[in-house]
């Protein structure tokens, strides 16, 4: 048994699938989902890089759910999204951004190239960004 929001999360999507199904205006849920997630992880494996020399003005990211070239090529040009924590406030927010797009593979396994605004830092290795379906072709 579900319960609490989740619960109404659940009969939400339900009544999504078969809209047909409901018997009474009681049953149709009244609540919305609180949040739908407009982007796909990524996550930050370094820099490319040759044996001796590393270009930090290109960043390597998986994707996830990309394993293949093929893959890839529906993403090259979305914009994608490093955030990250500040101590201090600018803006009125601790959060700050920067901003990147996939420019092509590297590869055969769907990791990607991207570049961003800024070179992204050391410490941003392993950690998430936000690949956004825009700008798109569709």
């Amino acid at each position: 048994m579900v319960k609490g929001r989740q619960g109404e999360r659940v009969r939400y999507y339900a009544f999504l699938q078969n809209p047909n199904s409901i018997k009474s205006s009681s049953s149709i849920p009244n609540v919305l989902p609180s949040y739908f997630r407009l982007y796909t992880r990524g996550t930050v494996l370094g820099y490319k890089r040759s044996k001796s020399n590393q270009y930090p003005n290109t960043s390597l990211v998986q994707i996830e759910g990309v394993n293949t070239k093929e893959e890839v090529s529906w993403y090259q040009g979305k914009r994608m999204a490093y955030i990250y924590k500040a101590k201090v406030k600018r803006n009125g927010s601790h959060y700050r951004c920067i901003w990147g797009k996939v420019t092509r593979p590297h590869g055969n396994t769907g990791i990607v190239r991207a570049k961003f605004k800024s070179n992204l830092p050391p410490k941003s290795m392993g950690s998430r960004v936000r690949v956004f379906m825009y700008p798109s072709n569709i």
